[in-house]
């Protein structure tokens, strides 16, 4: 971070040498350039190009200038705000007054980025598919897609973006409605006037979701359900869920004011049933909050159904209880209790009454709107990073609500804190990301992803100003391919005029809101996910051939036990396999045929039931790699009565977990399950980090997409699976041609359609393409049965020359203005590529 300020600082001399001198050049070179590409867009729309991305361009550019503006006049309070981050406190002032030129200077940048592109698109260097614009008011949701126009579409917005023309353009135009326990008034239920008359008069609107908050409780509350009514308000939950009236305040909340939203656009992504729920009880451990003696007596109950008699707790506990209602426990709870029987049970009892709660809500929602879709913004890494004592059930809370919902988070630096595992290896951290969705989509295969508080861009932990732009493509677009529909980036905190809005605290500067190329290439990304939408929406489903084994029991009580699932995750992401999870619940309810083999790794501690689920998958023909550690021990660390047999299917033995994942891949290969695309790649470091999916579309065209998650640039060939031949390979978003193999810089994304080269030269002979004269003086003419997409010149060392676009079954090229010679041309049609030689005489 030092080097890039160092860097920064030196771009920026005539800034501190004359900062007005540059501030008018700046924004007039820029006014200069928006003139430029406007006159573009207007060639480019009378040759029926595609250039939503350009006008987005231009709007982005256009509102980043007034932010500037606002910068310009406002450096002391954007120094207040820079010194409240830690890495930037030291030179918040300097970075204040750099600021409005930086932003100035990476919309030009932006704009001669997208001048060029255009001038490509222009000459016919470059090609393009129309991506829709977006109509929010005309969103429905069919199964695990979002559908806009009968097409899958992917969604983004920002949290606090005002709802003004000029950003629900191009920006996303998400609406919506916020309900608190704030709205009650008193203990007979009374609502704020002034939210229900809101509710009355609000209009359908567009696409949107009910924001559920649980904090801001009113003195009433405390009053009429006790006083230990109102806690944890350091949380979002900022009360007694175990309370009575608890259930008593939210139905006074939600009877009165879901009639006034049923069948309203703005409610069609659901009710976010609360906003990062967390309910830790660990001593010393981040936001560890009190619990209630209603909660206490819940446990009591939960135990005596769980062990049936005192005797079996008190042998279980090693105790002597003489009853039930005898039972006590230290709250909070010392985290040195973790793998005993003590810790076992108070922390899967956490996760059910959790559970219970958000159960009560849903149905809630449902008792006044039975058409009504719901979820909940979990944060994911308490399931991918050991942090399973946060009361949060991922598996039956996923399960539970119509909408899969989360703010899973990434990153590519972190403010503070050691040097990370992932630092050495890749270009950003996705663990938290890819992992979790794998899961929550093996949970509920047919249901869509909303991240409604999307970390991609700025954490607690991360920030950097001068954020690479190829970082924002590589993680949207990731989280897409794995799953994510709907995306509600943190956070768009400028208001109307530019200035900032109040709450931006510590996440402000250093953000998006100061990075006009991040949100271009962010909104970039979505016009182009949106103009392939149906091949992306088809390779985020995909089969899931091997599926990871999770057991909630052995992640209670091991403190690292996702690290080890981790370890055979990672050995098995960069194969091009998707991944899926197991679980009792997943192999009880779900078609097993949906996969090869389960994969068990570590993973010692399960319940009696869930062995008995493993048997029963095997009873029926099922497949199953586990190592020797695994599956040994009760919930309470007692050796099982029995283990697994064969019996009518596969039980092959494991030793790392690079041994069970090379027998899984195995296995899929055995069963003809491999991508219908092969990658091999290259790189310094000697491991794998292009991650990709490949399947065959429903033109039989064989389609890949690649990201380039290492640190280092990595060298890819591609084959086809099935055979040998050589291939044909088109870049889909620029319609540009590859050879085999080809280069991948840290976080590029590819999009490839490959073909056989061999078959697709016999079906372009099908097609009786004819040319005419050979040799030629100037022009040669193309025709055939089908649509010639493009014509490409070559001369004999292979180096492209130029290449013209076509648009029918006939093509004409012109070789004129080239030296005798002999010239190769690369026709593209729709059914294939041939390669002709051709002599100018």
């Amino acid at each position: 971070m030092r080097a890039k300020n160092i860097l920064i600082s030196l771009f920026f001399t005539c800034f501190l040498i004359n900062g007005q001198v540059c501030f008018g050049q700046l924004e007039q070179t820029a006014l200069n350039k928006i003139s430029e590409l406007n006159t573009l867009i207007t060639q480019a729309e009378n040759s029926n190009i595609d250039v939503l991305k350009e006008k987005m361009t231009v709007r982005t550019a256009e509102v980043f200038l007034e932010y500037a503006n606002w910068d310009e006049n406002n450096i002391a309070e954007n120094t207040d705000y820079f010194l409240l981050v830690n890495i930037y406190k030291d030179t918040a002032a300097q970075m204040a007054t750099d600021l409005p030129n930086y932003e100035r200077s990476e919309i030009n940048l932006m704009l001669d980025e997208a001048i060029v592109t255009l001038n490509k698109l222009l000459k016919g260097e470059i090609s393009r598919k129309p991506s829709p614009k977006i109509d929010w008011t005309n969103i429905t949701i069919d199964g695990n897609q979002v559908i806009h126009n009968g097409k899958p579409v992917f969604l983004s917005d920002y949290t606090w973006k005002p709802a003004m023309s000029e950003l629900t353009e191009y920006f996303g135009n998400k609406d919506g409605f916020f309900i608190s326990p704030s709205h009650v008034l008193d203990a007979s239920g009374s609502l704020n006037s002034n939210i229900i008359n809101e509710l009355k008069s609000k209009e359908t609107g567009s696409f949107g979701s009910i924001f559920l908050n649980h904090k801001n409780v009113k003195d009433w509350a405390e009053t009429t359900y006790g006083p230990d009514f109102i806690m944890r308000e350091d949380t979002f939950t900022g009360y007694d869920i175990d309370n009575p009236g608890a259930k008593i305040m939210q139905d006074f909340l939600l009877g009165g004011t879901i009639p006034f939203m049923k069948n309203k656009k703005y409610a069609d992504l659901g009710y976010m049933l609360c906003n990062e729920p967390h309910f830790f009880t660990t001593k010393d451990v981040w936001a560890t909050g009190p619990v209630s003696n209603y909660t206490i007596d819940k446990f009591k109950i939960w135990l005596s159904e769980k062990h049936q008699t005192i005797a079996n707790l008190n042998t279980i506990w090693n105790t002597n209880f003489s009853n039930f209602n005898d039972v006590t426990i230290n709250m909070p709870i010392e985290g040195n209790l973790l793998g005993t029987a003590i810790w076992y049970d108070w922390n899967r009892f956490n996760m059910q009454r959790v559970t219970d709660w958000f159960t009560f809500l849903h149905d809630k929602v449902q008792e006044y709107d039975a058409d009504a879709k719901s979820h909940i913004k979990i944060i994911p890494h308490f399931w991918s990073n050991n942090e399973i004592d946060s009361g949060i059930d991922l598996e039956e809370l996923t399960a539970l609500t119509e909408i899969i919902g989360n703010d899973a988070k990434s990153y590519n630096s972190h403010m503070w804190g050691a040097t990370e595992p992932w630092e050495s290896r890749y270009s950003f951290y996705w663990r938290d990301l890819s992992m979790p969705y794998d899961f929550m989509r093996s949970v509920s295969p047919n249901k869509i992803i909303y991240n409604s508080e999307t970390h991609f861009l700025s954490t607690t932990k991360f920030r950097d100003l001068y954020l690479k732009p190829s970082y924002a493509r590589a993680v949207y677009w990731l989280a897409n391919l794995q799953g994510m529909n709907v995306s509600q980036s943190w956070f768009w905190s400028r208001r109307e005029d530019g200035s900032i809005r109040n709450g931006s605290g510590k996440g402000y500067a250093g953000s998006n809101n100061q990075q006009p190329r991040i949100i271009n290439e962010v909104e970039s990304t979505y016009i182009d996910l949106n103009a392939f939408s149906e091949d992306i929406a088809a390779m985020q489903v995909l089969r899931k051939p091997l599926r990871i084994y999770y057991s909630k029991n052995s992640a209670i009580n091991k403190l690292n036990h996702m690290d080890a699932v981790f370890e055979l995750y990672e050995s098995l992401y960069f194969e091009g396999i998707p991944i899926g999870f197991a679980t009792q619940k997943i192999i009880t309810e779900q078609d097993n045929s949906n996969w090869d083999a389960i994969l068990i790794y570590k993973t010692e501690f399960t319940t009696t039931s869930e062995l008995e689920v493993l048997q029963t998958y095997l009873d029926n023909g099922g497949t199953i790699i586990k190592d020797a550690i695994s599956l040994t021990k009760n919930e309470y660390g007692v050796a099982h009565s029995f283990t697994l047999n064969a019996s009518n299917g596969k039980l092959l033995n494991g030793t790392t977990y690079q041994n069970i994942a090379n027998q899984g891949l195995s296995i899929v290969s055995d069963n003809n399950e491999l991508p219908v695309v092969s990658l091999f790649e290259e790189n310094s470091l000697n491991k794998k980090g292009a991650y990709y999916r490949a399947y065959k579309n429903n033109e039989d065209e064989n389609i890949i997409s690649i990201i380039n998650l290492g640190k280092e640039n990595t060298t890819i060939t591609l084959n086809l699976t099935r055979n040998n031949n050589p291939v044909n390979i088109t870049n889909l978003l620029t319609g540009e041609s590859l050879s085999s193999t080809f280069l991948m810089k840290p976080d590029a994304v590819y999009l490839l359609k490959v073909e056989d080269a061999v078959l697709a030269t016999e079906n372009l002979n099908k097609s009786k393409l004819k040319f005419y004269p050979n040799p030629t003086s100037n022009i040669v003419n193309f025709s055939s049965e089908t649509t010639i997409k493009k014509a490409t010149i070559y001369n004999t060392l292979g180096q492209e020359i130029k290449s013209i676009k076509g648009i029918s079954n006939q093509l004409y090229v012109d070789l004129t203005e080239l030296k005798k010679g002999v010239y190769f041309i690369k026709i593209d049609s729709l059914i294939g590529s041939k390669t002709i030689s051709i002599i100018k005489k």
